[in-house]
């Protein structure tokens, strides 16, 4: 084999077994691979220059609304308890588990208790029906207060509470009409916000965003209820303008879009507040796949002080079909007809 060192080459080599560091004359140093660094993610811009919050979400969050008593002073759980939690779940709620359709809060709660069946007095259907929740380090939907529950209410709003019939208040008085029903099971809306409660996270929690220039669209799976907010700075409309799911305005701040809420029907009621609720919503778009949803709650007639609780809305690829709850809306009849069938049968009794 031709020997191809030059003499420089030979003199770096008598260098090198020296002890002194050297290289062959005329060959450049080669240079050090670099890694590359993590991707930094940024937000896509619709073409008004927005951050692009489009697409179908899905909130399927297991993360109970208020912390439980069991967890005082636990905002978070070990990920080896969040596995164990896991596994619970499907123990518990995999279909021919035999547990009854665990709604809101129901779930996280009966799988921290490690009960070896869920059953509910009001359920209709098996879990096969559920929608796998997601479980998380999380205690509490509420971030603040930092104690993961809602506020204590005020003195104003216990006297309301206490003024309500207690049979009414318990739901245990059969219904006269269709109109002492709540909203949401005579297919006029599940009000807002969506947190907790059967139509609130995990159940049907299936939302879609639209963009166009100067209006964003909320449409909820539930009940195809679409708020149109505008985002053009206008102010909300006079006070003797209400509706169930009151008025929203929209506005952009940095990355986030802000929609605030107001003018409440005194029919609407999120945990005893109606006309007097104010809402800011906050949707920030933080990955591809997940937007971060935080609402504050205030309505000084109802709560001692505001209260705020975020929600993690992971991307989903299904379509959103038509809820056609008013159509087969067979449970408001057989809860009329049932109430009709029970005091037929009181009455009798009363007439002894």
């Amino acid at each position: 084999m031709k020997n191809l060192c030059t003499f420089p080459c030979r003199a770096a080599v008598f260098l090198l077994l020296a002890g002194f560091p050297s290289q062959c004359v005329g060959q450049p140093a080669t240079a050090p691979k670099k890694t590359p660094g993590p991707k930094i993610w940024s937000v896509t811009l619709t073409p008004e220059g927005q951050p692009d919050l489009q697409g179908v979400w899905l909130d399927n969050n297991a993360t109970p609304l208020e912390r439980p008593p069991a967890l005082q002073g636990r905002p978070f759980l070990t990920d080896a308890e969040v596995e164990d939690m896991k596994l619970r779940a499907k123990r518990l709620f995999d279909s021919g588990s035999g547990s009854d359709y665990a709604s809101g809060d129901a779930v996280f709660l009966s799988v921290l208790t490690n009960t070896t069946e869920y059953k509910s007095v009001t359920s209709t259907a098996g879990s096969v029906e559920m929608i796998d929740r997601e479980f998380d380090n999380r205690t509490s939907l509420i971030v603040d207060p930092p104690d993961g529950r809602i506020p204590p209410m005020t003195p104003a709003a216990l006297q309301r509470q206490s003024a309500r019939p207690p049979a009414l208040a318990a739901g245990l008085r059969p219904p006269a009409r269709a109109q002492d029903l709540t909203s949401a099971i005579r297919c006029i809306t599940a009000g807002l916000p969506r947190l907790g409660g059967r139509y609130g996270a995990g159940d049907f929690g299936y939302y879609q965003i639209f963009q166009a220039p100067g209006y964003v669209v909320l449409f909820s799976e539930v009940m195809h209820e679409a708020r149109i907010i505008p985002l053009d700075g206008r102010s909300h409309p006079p006070s003797d303008v209400r509706s169930w799911i009151g008025d929203s305005v929209g506005r952009w701040e940095g990355n986030t879009l802000i929609v605030d809420t107001t003018n409440f029907s005194a029919q609407a009621n999120f945990l005893g507040s109606a006309e007097n609720l104010h809402l800011v919503e906050r949707f920030t778009r933080v990955a591809d796949n997940e937007i971060r949803y935080e609402v504050t709650l205030e309505d000084p007639t109802t709560w001692t002080r505001p209260w705020t609780a975020m929600v993690r809305l992971r991307q989903a690829r299904q379509s959103l079909y038509e809820f056609a709850c008013h159509e087969g809306n067979q449970p408001l009849e057989g809860i009329l007809t049932g109430a009709r069938a029970e005091e037929k049968e009181a009455a009798p009794k009363r007439l002894r």
